[in-house]
């Protein structure tokens, strides 16, 4: 385990996901992105669901932080726990290769075990590696206090209380920095290179990069709003 926390040290973490109202979304393709974002240099990936898992695993040996996103027509992504939610969704993405997981460590209502809980269950009985997931720093040193290896800022702005902000939470990152003694991993909302290596000269061990790499539609929607501003503007 400290050899994987090891190899993410100062390093690029590149997440791999892609809905399925999304052009993008297949194992198939998922595997082609992780594999280009292996030979662009990322030191590890970010996945979503045993089957992507899967199929990146038979095209890359770099460590992959697997998440298992349960999504209803019904669900609320300000509300609702939606990263691996339980015990059962931490085992399949395990099986199928994750050798992290990461789950929502947010203080919203959740069903069945308690975060504390969970992150016991899955130290305990599958003996691998646990990102939390959180939104604020009270969140940050609970679940480092249950157990979790790794804190990540990933949810900041996507609970009602944490702040609706549209650059990095470089505070929040700080405050981690300073207050828990394990590797942060900083992610949501990173853009550009420029605010990566902030992120690392504020103490990040690792960040974590999905939209601004891997996600072609929401890069050409950042492009298609500055222009339609210009136009505005004239």
């Amino acid at each position: 385990m400290k050899k994987i926390l090891n190899k993410l040290r100062n390093g690029l973490i590149v997440s791999c996901q892609a809905f399925e109202n999304e052009p993008l979304y297949g194992s198939e393709i998922m595997a082609k992105m992780a594999k280009s974002a292996d030979i662009g240099g990322a030191v590890g990936l970010r996945a979503c669901w045993p089957q992507d898992i899967r199929a990146i695993k038979k095209v890359t040996n770099l460590p992959i932080v697997g998440i298992n996103k349960v999504v209803t027509k019904d669900t609320d992504l300000i509300e609702d726990i939606i990263i691996t939610p339980t015990f059962e969704a931490a085992k399949s993405i395990y099986e199928a290769g994750a050798d992290i997981i990461a789950l929502d460590c947010t203080n919203r209502k959740r069903e069945g075990l308690s975060v504390k809980e969970l992150i016991y269950k899955i130290k305990n009985e599958l003996n691998v590696l646990v990102m939390a997931d959180i939104s604020n720093l009270e969140e940050g040193i609970n679940a480092a206090k249950y157990g979790a290896d790794i804190i990540s800022t990933t949810l900041s702005g996507y609970t009602k209380y944490s702040p609706q902000i549209k650059k990095p939470d470089y505070r929040l990152l700080e405050e981690l920095v300073d207050k828990i003694d394990k590797p942060i991993n900083a992610e949501g909302r990173y853009w550009s290179p420029e605010e990566m290596i902030k992120a690392f000269e504020k103490g990040a061990w690792m960040i974590t990069i999905g939209g601004a790499i891997t996600r072609p539609h929401l890069i050409t929607k950042r492009f298609s709003d500055a222009l339609k501003s210009y136009k505005e503007s004239l």
